[in-house]
């Protein structure tokens, strides 16, 4: 089984020992798993519902055993370290993304998947490890008030810094993830010759723009916030948080070309004694019917792209796998960003500040 492993295994240190990420983190204690149930967890929110009807639901009722759901913390690597270290076996499956895989394995912190089960190999090559399984793909897009650039729209990050040509209120995202990506790719920097990032070049692109920036925003909801009120006419967001506006009014559309995806899925914490029946789940959710099913609800693409053939047309054209738009996105480089976040996040504050 063919793997993804254009990332690096760099270890890097997850925190503290496990007894004080317990404490740090909250972590419950409760007893050994029963034998008839399975704890899943996921980031909450709209992926308890999606998940629910097309993962959680239809296992239960397949095998008769209770998949019991709980939401995770926003940055799980430590939750799963305290889990393996302790033997406290408090989830049997998290969905992490695929950076969060990178540190995990480094750690050896994950319990490998059998790939030879149904439906895994069908799973999109980028969303493959031997200890992950890749299960939905976000996009960091280009989002635009349709009302407001009604004849010529902007397709490009290049036209987003073209201020003349497109006028209109911006915003870009507080922090240098994607948004050093951005800069380099409205300089030019074709998707081949993207990373390593070139910071000098990026800092000098994002000097250019930075006067016609309204709002430096934090949030996701924020973006969706700003997009639907038309406190700003362009900018770059997830986009599932661009959805929802377009799902509510329909003021706003989806500029693909040049988008940035990631990857989320599940993985099991290290010497789980649920693992055999954690594994089964897993490749479960590798079914292109069960994937198809989430996407009704949870505006991200399957990782499997079987899935398409029951997902109607008019949805697929929303999400970031559909062959439609894939060809058009870039993944993020984990690799780099797991050796120089520290630095670039560094640079862009001294940046803000200068």
């Amino acid at each position: 089984m063919p793997f993804n492993r254009k990332i690096s295994r760099r270890s890097i240190l997850l925190g503290s020992a496990a007894s004080v990420a317990v404490s740090a983190v909250g972590l419950s204690i409760r007893p050994a798993r029963a034998a008839d149930s399975l704890t899943v967890a996921d980031p909450g929110g709209p992926f308890k519902d999606a998940y629910g009807a097309a993962f959680y639901k239809p296992y239960e009722e397949k095998t008769g055993l209770q998949i019991v759901n709980v939401a995770r913390e926003h940055q799980p690597t430590s939750q799963v370290q305290a889990i393996v270290d302790t033997g406290n076996y408090s989830w049997d499956v998290v969905t992490i993304t695929q950076g969060d895989e990178v540190l995990l394995h480094d750690r050896d912190l994950l319990e490998p998947l059998d790939w030879d089960l149904e439906h895994m190999g069908d799973i999109m090559k980028e969303a493959r490890a031997p200890d992950w399984m890749g299960v939905d793909v976000y996009a960091t897009i280009l989002a635009i008030r349709s009302d407001h650039f009604k004849d010529k729209k902007p397709s490009s990050w290049a036209d987003f810094w073209d201020v003349e040509n497109f006028p209109g209120r911006r915003a870009l995202r507080k922090s240098p993830i994607d948004t050093l990506e951005i800069a380099l790719l409205a300089d030019g920097v074709t998707p081949d010759e993207l990373y390593p990032l070139d910071l000098d070049r990026a800092f000098k692109k994002l000097t250019e723009i930075r006067p016609d920036i309204d709002v430096w925003w934090t949030g996701g909801a924020q973006t969706s916030q700003m997009l639907q009120s038309g406190e700003v006419d362009m900018l770059p967001t997830w986009n599932g948080r661009a959805q929802t506006v377009i799902d509510a009014d329909g003021t706003v559309e989806i500029v693909w070309n040049q988008g940035l995806y990631s990857i989320e899925g599940w993985a099991i914490p290290k010497g789980s004694p649920a693992s055999d029946e954690a594994k089964k789940f897993i490749a479960f959710c590798a079914d292109p019917k069960r994937q198809a099913e989430y996407t009704k609800t949870l505006a991200y693409g399957p990782t499997n792209p079987k899935a398409y053939d029951y997902i109607p047309p008019e949805r697929a054209k929303f999400l970031p796998t559909a062959p439609a738009h894939f060809d058009k996105l870039i993944l993020a480089s984990q690799e780099w960003w797991g050796e120089n976040k520290e630095e670039a996040e560094q640079r862009f504050n001294e940046w803000l500040l200068s």
